[in-house]
């Protein structure tokens, strides 16, 4: 581990804490499956307000795999995409049953052959279920470890992987929520507020 690296990792803990929390509300697996699933380009508060209702509805798997598509797509209409994501709910559904058993799986090979799940999904997952470290990259992590000199890459793979060999593997999970409570509230895409922010020492593009 670098100097560099050890320093963010102190300055993040000491701020953030070090507890592992999941900023969607779930209670069974395959109900963090499908709001992952949900936050595509969306938020997680948006989310959250939607399943509130969505999973009182749909109590079991079965639901969703028999739902009507076109009722399944209105009742998540305010996340977006939900023609998209509802489709892929359904399906996923329908494949967790026919080929998983019901169970949501932890392998990545599994979580990634499912509909609509990529290594983003699959990672949270792995983190909040299985309690399994993984990095999670969307796109405040992407953001914020290109600006802190961690990666040059701009695929999200690429950069989970990078983060993977620079990061302790104790603080996968950790750094996520890091990375991701420190984009929305300081690293904010459009107006960084690099004056206010706990990392403008190590950071090395502040103020840029």
């Amino acid at each position: 581990m670098t100097k560099h690296v050890k320093e963010i990792l102190e300055l993040t803990d000491a701020h953030y804490g070090t507890d592992i929390h999941c900023f969607l509300h779930y209670g069974k697996p395959y109900e963090l499956l499908f709001s992952t699933i949900m936050s595509a380009q969306c938020t997680d508060a948006r989310v959250n307000e939607v399943t509130k209702e969505l999973y009182v509805k749909y109590p079991t798997l079965e639901d969703f795999a028999n739902a009507d598509l076109e009722e399944l797509e209105n009742d998540i209409h305010p996340v977006g995409f939900f023609h998209m994501k509802a489709a892929h709910i359904k399906d996923c559904a329908r494949v967790l049953i026919e080929h998983f058993g019901g169970e949501v799986p932890c392998d990545i090979d599994d979580l990634t052959s499912l509909p609509g799940v990529g290594r983003k999904t699959a990672n949270v997952i792995r983190t909040h279920v299985f309690e399994e470290p993984s990095i999670v990259v969307d796109t405040h992590v992407k953001r914020i470890s290109n600006k802190l000199g961690l990666t040059k890459e701009t695929d999200p793979v690429k950069i989970e992987f990078d983060l993977m060999k620079k990061i302790p593997k104790d603080h996968w999970s950790l750094i996520n929520l890091h990375f991701i409570t420190l984009g929305r509230e300081l690293c904010i895409a459009r107006r960084p507020k690099c004056d206010a922010c706990f990392m403008r020492e190590v950071c090395p593009s502040a103020g840029k």
